[in-house]
């Protein structure tokens, strides 16, 4: 970390202590005028709220709206009961006071691992690099922001997707590679571009990406610039290479991530690409706790997950097995272990402890792996690869490829952030007052 980097982390970790401190100071001034009634009601505000919406996705009817109700009357109610006794002003000043701990720890924990440096190679200018698009991903992001002319004017070749005639996208890579390409590349979602990449590693050669999907979520974790996706095609003149893992999920490559369970159940329905919400409220009861409901039973290496609702594995973890998903994003695309994240919930109650509990509830697994193996009473079972709807015979294996992919981004990329690290209290107060560097 640079001195100047050292020291804004310094001071956000002071001031995250601080507040910290503060919380607690206000919390023993409060006590006689209801401090702990003000912790008791937000408690069980919480657990309410989470009741209600377990009621409220696990039934249909009158307990849906039940459950519906129950969910946004709870902490309406907690709101009124502090304004009815009084105790509003010392819990707008906890919530503030704990708001700006947790914030201020955040960007201190980020800033003291933005300054490493990223493991970039510089990059030659491809001489024949061939680019897949789709013009129907993102909306039509190919076309609004003129990405196949930018792309030729580069020197690139164009291979523009017929959405009226559905193509085998691995066998256009492939033919690219047989006539000559030296870059594979794509303008799409990440189902596609995880095609397409697995025959650039197939070939040891640099694999572009090209923001043009919805979501990007490959895009997102490699630092570019969603909101543009122009600027991707300018690794093409001015790139450097990043070396990244590849999942394997039953001999197909993915980028992102593989889901087994509800989710994977639910994007297998055709209704739900028009009606993502409307489908998914739909088969949520039978999926939960509806006769016959499939579970899954899965081992990630030695530790054996049963009868599990939803498994999600990921090309490297989200967030950390001890805070996962805390970002939304995967603080590094090479660190050579799959994400493993196990949702079993049973009733109100264990949706009650999971709210409460976050990554400690006993309905929720959160781990790393290198091997995760899913099986199921059924043959075949749903799986979601990056979005996609497939079927795969039972057992589904999943694993990585560590280092498979050559990924060639832009030197600028303007949307390079680091995830803050799991909250860790030890090394926020080493970080603020101690000697030693902190490391995340």
């Amino acid at each position: 970390m640079t001195g100047s980097g050292k020291g804004v982390a310094r001071l956000l970790a002071r001031l995250a202590v601080a507040a910290a401190l503060g919380t607690l100071l206000v919390l023993v001034l409060a006590l006689r005028e209801g401090g702990l009634l003000i912790l008791g009601a937000g408690l069980l505000g919480l657990v309410v709220c989470a009741a209600g919406l377990w009621w409220f996705l696990a039934h249909r009817g009158a307990m849906r709206l039940f459950g519906a109700l129950v969910a946004v009357a709870a902490p309406v109610a907690v709101l009124v009961y502090f304004a009815y006794d009084g105790l509003w002003l010392a819990a707008l000043v906890l919530i503030l006071c704990w708001g700006v701990t947790l914030v201020c720890a955040r960007a201190a924990l980020r800033e003291a691992v933005a300054a490493r440096p990223r493991r970039a190679i510089a990059a030659a200018r491809p001489r024949r690099p061939v680019l897949i698009m789709n013009p129907k991903s993102g909306g039509g992001k190919v076309g609004r922001f003129g990405l196949v002319e930018r792309a030729e004017e580069l020197g690139a070749r164009v291979h523009l997707l017929d959405p009226s005639a559905p193509a085998d996208v691995g066998e256009l890579a492939r033919r690219a590679v047989a006539d000559g390409a030296d870059l594979l590349g794509v303008a799409g979602g990440d189902g596609t571009q995880a095609l397409v990449a697995a025959v650039a590693a197939e070939h040891d050669l640099p694999f572009l990406v090209v923001c043009a999907g919805t979501r990007n979520h490959f895009a997102m974790d490699l630092g570019l610039d969603r909101a543009d996706p122009a600027r991707c095609l300018d690794a093409l003149t001015d790139g450097e290479e990043l070396r990244v893992d590849l999942g394997d999920v039953a001999g197909r490559a993915f980028v992102n991530t593989v889901s087994f369970g509800v989710y994977a159940d639910v994007v297998q329905r055709p209704e739900y690409r028009d009606d993502k919400a409307g489908t998914a409220l739909s088969l949520m009861p039978d999926l939960l706790v509806g006769e016959g409901v499939r579970r899954l039973d899965a081992r990630a290496d030695t530790t054996a997950l049963s009868s599990q609702q939803a498994l999600l594995v990921s090309n490297n973890p989200y967030g950390s097995p001890d805070d996962p998903g805390a970002s939304g994003r995967r603080p590094r695309l090479d660190g050579g272990e799959l994400g493993v994240l196990a949702l079993r919930v049973e009733g109100a109650a264990q949706a009650a402890d999971l709210a409460v509990r976050g990554s400690q509830s006993t309905g929720l697994t959160a781990m790393t792996a290198r091997r995760v193996e899913v099986t199921s009473d059924a043959d075949e079972i749903p799986v979601a690869v990056d979005g996609e709807a497939l079927r795969m015979p039972t057992p589904v294996v999943c694993t990585l490829r560590p280092g498979a992919l050559r990924v060639l981004v832009p030197r600028d990329r303007p949307d390079v952030v680091t995830p803050a690290p799991p909250m860790n209290w030890r090394r926020l107060i080493d970080l603020a007052f101690g000697g030693r560097e902190s490391h995340g």
